[in-house]
């Protein structure tokens, strides 16, 4: 998906967990308009001059641009804008309740705070019914940083609670589209994504990963459906494109849209019946799936009416240099990636981690930090999966008990281990490895 990385994020450009899901994209221009006002919101609109200053301080946010105004993200008007819905301590509750499982971190700190009828899967669940769950990436670096991860480990949690099959689409074919790479360099970073992916610790037996290149003729009688139902104008007003965009942008939504159906995965899951889809991403691919969602009445098979997706909404991952930052795969110096060692994970903390502290330490010890502003506070909500102590970190910072090269060491110790833990998962990925997990084939559903 779009190039926010997804799975499911930059912040200030956040760099999205997202992909798409994890789907990441290549920024273009943007605009939201379209339909049904139920799932639209209030949309997005562009061009007004008496707007330009207000957006500039807001932000952006579309599937190729995350930006933050100067106070950070407004979440709550993302869900107004977009018309989706806030996860409410009812609907956490009716989690734990259907699933027998607690919520997780994430959920309860809202990490993911929006959904679209996330109760209609619940509900699909309680009655012992299938459904499944797609995300994706855009593969276009070699390695991921822990912004691109946030999709992948909070999917296999959802496999695991709901123990139900995933597919995850890498869109080697976007990224050819919107980067200046040769399509087989794309293949290639896709292969090699996918072990990244792979080390996460997902079920061979329940997940599905394919390449765009590689399985599109599998999903082209959707994707036909698809691009018959939305017009050039509302492609053109979902995601801006200009009179230069090459065609191949303007036909790709519908490529990342057909995953949406179950009738796209027919080894899998047969065409006897829909299965419901849930789609964990940032909340800067809801624009694909608001699109998805108008038209899936339409994407019929055998007669029947393709089901809506439903939708889970993450917040940005945020760049080490804080709120209003760019993080990405092009400087090295904005992430901690995954193939980071202890050493380089300590000095990219301590050198380029934004501090939410005060100039001095006495000034500190008097006023605190602002754990809205510290990026090494802001990772440890999302690594710290302790609560009692993320609190207490939370309060000894806050209070100026805990000074800023503590809190830096505190998100080091966290982070470190994980990122080790993944490389070694990742070395005992082989390149059959991969193959076993993209091998077209039947599963236990």
């Amino acid at each position: 998906m779009p190039e926010h990385e997804h799975g499911h994020a930059e912040h200030g450009h956040a760099e999205h967990g997202a992909d798409c899901c994890g789907h990441d994209h290549g920024h273009d221009d943007h605009g939201h308009e379209h339909g049904h006002k139920e799932e639209h919101g209030h949309g997005h609109e562009h061009g007004h001059e008496e707007n330009k200053e207000e957006a500039e301080d807001e932000g952006v946010v579309d599937p190729w641009t995350a930006t933050a105004g100067s106070k950070g993200f407004d979440y709550m008007k993302l869900i107004d804008q977009f018309g989706s819905q806030a996860i409410t301590p009812e609907l956490v509750a009716k989690f734990e309740r259907v699933t027998g499982h607690k919520a997780h971190p994430w959920i309860k700190r809202g990490i993911f705070f929006s959904h679209r009828d996330l109760d209609v899967i619940l509900d699909h669940h309680a009655r012992g019914e299938q459904i499944y769950l797609y995300t994706g990436r855009g593969p276009s670096s070699e390695a991921l940083h822990m912004g691109h991860l946030i999709p992948f480990m909070f999917t296999k949690w959802l496999q695991d609670v709901f123990k139900c099959v995933l597919v995850i689409q890498m869109t080697d074919d976007e990224k050819c589209l919107w980067k200046d790479l040769e399509l087989e360099e794309c293949h290639r970073l896709g292969l090699e994504n996918a072990k990244d992916i792979i080390a996460c610790g997902f079920d061979i037996t329940r997940t599905f990963i394919f390449s765009d290149l590689e399985y599109i003729g599998h999903m082209y009688p959707n994707i036909v459906k698809i691009q018959k139902a939305v017009t050039y104008n509302q492609v053109k007003g979902i995601f801006g494109f200009d009179d230069s965009a090459n065609i191949g942008k303007h036909a790709f939504p519908a490529v990342q849209a057909a995953p949406s159906f179950s009738s796209s995965f027919k080894h899998i899951f047969g065409t006897a019946r829909e299965v419901p889809c849930l789609i964990p991403c940032a909340i800067d691919q809801d624009p694909y799936f608001r699109m998805t969602r108008d038209i899936a009445h339409r994407v019929h098979t055998e007669g029947r009416p393709g089901l809506k997706p439903s939708l889970l909404h993450s917040k940005f991952f945020p760049a080490l240099q804080g709120v209003t930052a760019k993080m990405g795969a092009s400087d090295p110096n904005s992430a901690i990636f995954v193939t980071d060692s202890p050493k380089q994970i300590k000095e990219k903390v301590n050198k380029y981690a934004f501090s939410g502290g005060q100039l001095t330490v006495e000034e500190h010890r008097r006023l605190g930090g602002d754990c809205d502003k510290d990026i090494p506070y802001q990772w440890l909500t999302f690594f710290e999966h302790d609560d009692e102590k993320l609190q207490r970190v939370h309060d000894a910072y806050a209070s100026g008990a805990m000074l800023s090269g503590e809190i830096k060491l505190e998100l080091v110790n966290c982070i470190t281990p994980i990122v080790l833990a993944h490389q070694k998962a990742r070395e005992a990925v082989t390149a059959d490895t991969v193959r076993a997990f993209m091998a077209v084939r039947k599963m236990a559903v």
